[in-house]
């Protein structure tokens, strides 16, 4: 069993990360993974849109990594996964750029797809980053949306 966070400014190489997370593990049926990217475009409304020209992302050292750690163990107790692997990027990243890989192996592939999900909720909600875009119209801290929290909460259940 191998869980490991991994926050940096260099990208990843999913292909690595995956073979990394599934060395040596006979018992893996199932690696589960997401890699969020940077958009070109955020929806602002129903009828407005605005331009992304760069992502900054901070955080605070030590303090994420265990946060994150944490949530690791947790989905580790309530899917009995295998192995986890989070690599989260800060600095200022531009559209189209890497920002995060949630990797997940476990013997089925119900609970890689929960565990991989319910970590990815985690990350977009309670996590602690602080990211700013660079839009058309200026600078705005941006926050988790509505539906983000949603589906968070639905993991309290």
């Amino acid at each position: 069993m191998s869980f490991s966070v991994s926050i940096q400014i260099e990208d990843f190489d999913l292909s690595k990360e995956i073979a990394e997370l599934r060395a040596n593990d006979a018992s893996v049926g199932a690696v589960c993974s997401f890699v969020g990217t940077v958009r070109e475009r955020e929806q602002l409304s129903a009828s407005a849109e605005s331009t992304i020209s760069s992502l900054e992302l901070e955080h605070y050292p030590g303090m994420t990594e265990r946060s994150i750690e944490q949530m690791l163990k947790n989905a580790s107790t309530r899917f009995g996964i295998n192995s986890a692997r989070i690599v989260h990027r800060v600095g200022v990243l531009q559209p189209k750029d890497q920002i995060v890989l949630v990797a997940v192996t476990s013997s089925h592939r119900g609970e890689s797809f929960r565990a991989c999900e319910y970590l990815m909720d985690y990350l977009k909600t309670q996590a602690p980053f602080w990211k700013k875009e660079q839009t058309s119209e200026g600078a705005r801290w941006v926050d988790a949306r509505v539906s983000d929290d949603q589906a968070m909460a639905k993991w309290a259940k």
